[in-house]
């Protein structure tokens, strides 16, 4: 019987400072790991900058191809943070204040503190659904299928944990590597193709390690049909063998 599939999602991380290289994303490693325990695989990851046009353009050609679309970044109350507005112009609305998410951060900040800046990140498209923030109180927001969270990793966890609940998800997605020390990929390239065909619903990576004791090649089957990962786990098995390696279940120590 063949899996149902499960619906897909994009990542949208926004923002100059991700592509001059000032800073090292640690947002998508989260998102693709959690995503795929609820059932809903990451297939496409952008980094895009922080203009307008290509923020615009990005996100409306992407929510029409996936499920859901992540955006990271760019919620800020700085003059260079402009997803919320773009995002309000890739719908069509207004950008405007949201009163739930105006009277949150009035109540949280002192008299006078809640300033021009700050009520930027109570700006919002209209009709946006907010996602709670239970770090540093300004939420991030849901537009039909796009869901747009804080860029700061912490604030970001905490924002799609809020978020999770609500996601319809599809079968988790199940992965099991296995892996030898003393294999090249050139060695097992044939037969790992072999296994691919088998199993066609299956994604079947091939990946190389590298330590100071020697490398080896660490081989993952993942897929939404955990019986089917289960056997092509262990047809990688025993084509690891069939090398004359003595394969290892799990990923190779760090």
């Amino acid at each position: 019987m063949t899996a149902a599939a499960n619906p897909t999602a994009c990542l949208l991380v926004i923002g100059n400072e991700v592509l001059s290289g000032r800073t090292k994303d640690a947002n998508i490693n989260f998102l693709a790991n959690r995503l795929g325990e609820i059932g809903i695989p990451l297939r496409e990851v952008r980094i895009i900058p922080d203009v307008r046009a290509t923020i615009i353009a990005t996100v409306n050609e992407v929510r029409q191809k996936f499920d859901h679309v992540f955006t990271t970044g760019g919620i800020g109350p700085t003059h260079d943070d402009i997803t919320s507005e773009c995002v309000a112009g890739a719908f069509g609305v207004p950008w405007e204040p949201h009163p739930e998410a105006w009277a949150r951060m009035e109540r949280h900040y002192k008299p006078g503190e809640f300033n021009a800046a700050r009520q930027r990140m109570a700006t919002m498209p209209r009709g946006a659904t907010l996602i709670d923030n239970a770090i540093s109180i300004a939420p991030g927001f849901t537009m039909g299928n796009v869901h747009v969270m804080a860029g700061v990793p912490r604030i970001m966890q905490a924002m799609f944990e809020s978020l999770a609940p609500t996601l319809a998800g599809g079968p988790p997605i199940a992965s099991r590597a296995v892996h030898a020390d003393g294999v090249m990929e050139g060695r097992i390239a044939e037969g790992l193709a072999a296994i691919q065909a088998r199993w066609p619903d299956l994604d079947i990576g091939s990946y190389p390690y590298y330590r100071m004791g020697g490398g080896g090649v660490a081989l993952v089957a993942k897929g939404n049909d955990p019986d089917a990962v289960e056997e092509a786990a262990r047809a990688i098995t025993v084509l690891l063998r069939a090398m004359g390696s003595h394969p290892v279940q799990g990923e190779p120590p760090a």
